[in-house]
Parts: structure tokens; C-alpha cells; sequence
């Protein structure tokens, strides 16, 4: 394989490969049809090593101690429900893109094989995720019968916290570790103090979270203008095949019609054509899955990216919401402190205001979780994109490469066959000149024999006619001049005066 070239084994989610999605089968429930997939996870080999958080090799410990193998049943639906939770468990968090929704033809086999595919690749994004590995509501995915995934799915609030969290009791089992997280972050819960100011709380990295969300929208519009572009190549390619079909094929009948070497050379170029015409079809298709394909997936992750920025933004909106309570209260219990028989309202009122300051301190921690998750999130993702990037566009300059040597290779074959045809016709014409200098002239002493002559086309056929018949004035003429007799017309001449007749 080209050094240039990335395998399938550098790509972070094939760390994954235990995890997979299988055997899709359509089911009917009422008038609603829907597709169910069966998700299985399975440990590594016997052989395997792992690597734990401390960097310490040991086959014992690690992410597959006490694994076990488990298969469940799973639909579109179930899918959706994991992307969601994921959002909520880990906010700020890069989640991994689920394939979107289709109204129609979701049930033909190609769509239904498209979408497992993509569900087994999201699956295993989050297995390898460093901010998701341990979620609670992927392991509840991957392991809970169905009755008790259904309760857990329909619960609603704190029941479907408690009920998750009931299912999720030890360490999960079936995803990676994470890498250590790289210190230089800063320690914004710390060190800093958010303050009103305006709309909104302020803290003291907000220009770095704008500085993002520019950069951000400014990737997605160049990325969606590229991935364009590459649309319209890899549509030009299949036009591209189509057409060498209908001209190889148009080579083919021209060929059947030339007869000899020519002919042969014709047909020679129709196969070429319709190779190419394959080849192109084939280029198309690794243009897609190469090319475009992972295009269109660099622009989900940059939609995944702005999503986890406005995750912060709700947290920042929850958080302001709850100091405005807080402030508020802090005035109206103020106000009934000084108002003389208030004091039960506000005792009353001191007591609310000391649940909403506790609401506020658990949203400021919330926030600023939030926040740190994003400064690493984005970080990660400027790191692995940039990487990702560099092996879309070498991948497809080494599919161009290799394609226009093919092409080349196709081409180059034809030659010969064409080479030939110019020698066999300088040959045929040489041939043809020679059986015209030697071929015999007839003279009038063999008037009555007639010699035979290959017959070499209708041009020369009549330019014998014509030097035969110049010929014959010629001799006319001389035996004027030398006073012999001549036969003209049927009668005898010498000189310029007809001979009397031997009948008078």
C-alpha cells in the first residue's frame, strides 16, 4: 500500500471492531413497518493487550475485564434515543452524527445496508469517544433486555436518570479508555468569577468561545462549497462512463462494417472504449466512498460541533436565568424583612432563596463543566479533522494517479492495432503500383488475344481504356506518315487518301 495512503486500521473508530450491527429484518406492527438491527458485542482475542489509564500494560485489567458478550435487538428509533441522551448526560460534548431520517424508499435493500453501516460506525465513534466511552445510556443501549430498554426509553425526568443509572452499575465493559486529557486547559471553575453583564453571565473565556464559533461557521460554509464541487465531479465521472459506453459501442458497429485490418483496429478502439467506460464507473464510485463520502461526514462533525456550542449556550442561558431568580428573591426578601409583619413570608421567602442559590451553584458547576468540555472537544477536533483532511485529499490525488495510469495503459493498447492498418495499406498501395507497370499491352498483331489483368480499381480500369486507345491512333498515325496502309473507320488508308476499294 502507498505510504501516503491511510488503512483502515488508523481510523479511530476501528479500535472498536467488537461492536457491530447486523442482520437488519423488517418488522409490521399495525399499520407501522419499521426495521430492527441486532447489535452484539464481543471482547478481544485471548492475546489481546490493553492498555490502562495509568499507561500500564496488563492483559488482566483494563477496558475488557469482566467482559461479557451481549446481543439486542435495536431500531432507528432506539438509535435516536441514545444521540439524544448523550447530549444530555455529556453536554458540550462532540457527539457522533446519527444517519439522518428518510421518508421514502427506507425499506429498499440498499438504503436498509447504508444505514447499518453508518449505525455500526456511530456506535463505534462512541465507544472510542474520550468524553462518551463511559456514558450510562450507551451501556443501558448495548445491554438491557428489551422490556427493560423500553422502560428506560419511555421514562421521563428523574425516573429515567434513577432507571438508567440502575442498569449502569459497573464500569463499562465494552468501550475504550480515555487518553489522558492534556493539561494547559484552564481551570475555569476555579479561577473564575462569573459577573452579569448585560443578557448574559459573563465569564472570563467568552471571547475564546466566539473566536470558536467564527472559525466554526466559517469552516462549514468553505467545506460545504468543496464538498459541492466534489459532487459535481464524481456526477461528471458517471456521465463520463455513460458516454464512453455509447462511444465504444458506436466504434463497435463502425468496425463490423470495415472489413481487413481497418475494421479489426475500429472494434479494437470500441473495446478500449467500453473498458474505459468501466474503469470511469468504477473511479466514480471510489470518488464517492473516498472522496465525497468523508466530506459530507467532515461537514456533520462540524454541525456536531456547533451543536455542542449550543449546549454551552443553554447552560449559560439556565445559569443567567437562575442568579436573575436569585437576585430577585434577594430584593423581595429584603423588601419583607422591612415591612413590619412579614416576618413568616420572609422566613418563607429566605428559605426559597437559599434552594434557588444551592439550583444556582449546582448550574455554575454545570456550566462550567460544559465549558471546559467544549475547550477540549474543540481542541480535539481542530487535531483529528486537520489529520482526517490531509488523508481525504491524498486518497484522492493517489486515486487519480492510478486511474489516469489505467486509463493511459487502455489507450496505449489501441496503438498497435492502428500502426498496423497504416503499414497494411502502404503495402496494399505498393502492390497495386507494381501489377499496374507490368501489366502486358496488347499490340495489332494479337488484335484477337485478349490478356487478362488483375483488375485494381475503376480509376485504373479506365485509364488502360484511354492508353490503349491512344496507342492504337499512335500506330494510326505512323503508318499515314511512312505511306503504309491503315485500317480507319473500316477502310484502308495511305498517306491522307482512302484506298480504292478492291470490290469496285
Amino acid at each position: 500500500m502507498n505510504t501516503t495512503e491511510r488503512g483502515n486500521s488508523s481510523k479511530p473508530e476501528d479500535a472498536a471492531l467488537h461492536i457491530t450491527v447486523s442482520d437488519p429484518v423488517q418488522h409490521l406492527e399495525g399499520m407501522n413497518k419499521y426495521t430492527s438491527y441486532r447489535v452484539d458485542v464481543r471482547g478481544p482475542g485471548p492475546n489481546s493487550t490493553v492498555i490502562d489509564n495509568n499507561n500500564n500494560d496488563d492483559n488482566d485489567d483494563g477496558m475488557f475485564q469482566n467482559a461479557a458478550y451481549s446481543a439486542v435487538l435495536r431500531r432507528y428509533s432506539d438509535f435516536l434515543w441514545l444521540f439524544e441522551r448523550l447530549h444530555k448526560e455529556r453536554a458540550g460534548a462532540i457527539v457522533p452524527s446519527v444517519p439522518d431520517k428518510q421518508a421514502v424508499s427506507r425499506f429498499s435493500p440498499e438504503f436498509v445496508e447504508d444505514r447499518r453501516r453508518h449505525l455500526e460506525r456511530f456506535l463505534r465513534r462512541i465507544a472510542v469517544h474520550p468524553e462518551l466511552y463511559d456514558a450510562p445510556s450507551l451501556d443501558t443501549f448495548l445491554r438491557a433486555d428489551d422490556m427493560t430498554f423500553h422502560a428506560a426509553k419511555s421514562s421521563k425526568g428523574q425516573a429515567a436518570e434513577m432507571m438508567i443509572m440502575s442498569i449502569s452499575q459497573s464500569p463499562s465493559s465494552h468501550t475504550m479508555p480515555p487518553p489522558a486529557k492534556k493539561d494547559g486547559f484552564k481551570k475555569w471553575f476555579a479561577q473564575a468569577k462569573t459577573t452579569l453583564s448585560g443578557d448574559l453571565v459573563r465569564s472570563p473565556d467568552d471571547d475564546l468561545f466566539y473566536d470558536m464559533e467564527r472559525y466554526i461557521d466559517g469552516l462549514e460554509k468553505q467545506m460545504k462549497s468543496v464538498q459541492q464541487q466534489a459532487s459535481a465531479l464524481v456526477k461528471k465521472g458517471k456521465e463520463t462512463a455513460n458516454g464512453l459506453f455509447e462511444f465504444g459501442l458506436a466504434f463497435t458497429l463502425l468496425g463490423q462494417s470495415e472489413a481487413d485490418t481497418l475494421g479489426s483496429a475500429l472494434g479494437k478502439v470500441g473495446d478500449a472504449a467500453d473498458s474505459l467506460s468501466k474503469l470511469s464507473a468504477e473511479q466514480a464510485g471510489k470518488e464517492f466512498s473516498k472522496f465525497e463520502e468523508p466530506l459530507q461526514d467532515y461537514i456533520k462533525s462540524i454541525n456536531a460541533v456547533k451543536l455542542a456550542l449550543h449546549r454551552r449556550h443553554e447552560n449559560r442561558l439556565a445559569y443567567t436565568t437562575c442568579l436573575s431568580e436569585v437576585s430577585n428573591k434577594q430584593s423581595s426578601l429584603q423588601k419583607l424583612r422591612s415591612t413590619p409583619g412579614s416576618e413568616a413570608k420572609a422566613y418563607g421567602m429566605e428559605l426559597s432563596l437559599q434552594r434557588k442559590e444551592k439550583e444556582a451553584d449546582i448550574m455554575k458547576e454545570e456550566f462550567a463543566t460544559v465549558s471546559q468540555r467544549v475547550l477540549r472537544e474543540v481542541d480535539r477536533f481542530k487535531r483529528e479533522k486537520a489529520e482526517d483532511m490531509r488523508f481525504i485529499v491524498l486518497d484522492y490525488i493517489n486515486l487519480q494517479i492510478n486511474f489516469n495510469k489505467n486509463m493511459e495503459e487502455i489507450w496505449a493498447s489501441v496503438l498497435p492495432q492502428l500502426e498496423a492498418v497504416q503499414v497494411a495499406d502502404l503495402e496494399q498501395q505498393q502492390h497495386h503500383q507494381h501489377g499496374k507497370i507490368s501489366a502486358p499491352i496488347p499490340s495489332n498483331n494479337n488484335s484477337n488475344i485478349i490478356t487478362h489483368t488483375p483488375l485494381l480499381s475503376t480509376t485504373s480500369h479506365h485509364q488502360q481504356e484511354q492508353d490503349h486507345h491512344s496507342q492504337l491512333g499512335n500506330e494510326a498515325l505512323s503508318r499515314m506518315v511512312t505511306n503504309e496502309p491503315a485500317m480507319i473507320g473500316g477502310m484502308q488508308y495511305r498517306g491522307q487518301e482512302p484506298l480504292p476499294s478492291t470490290n469496285m
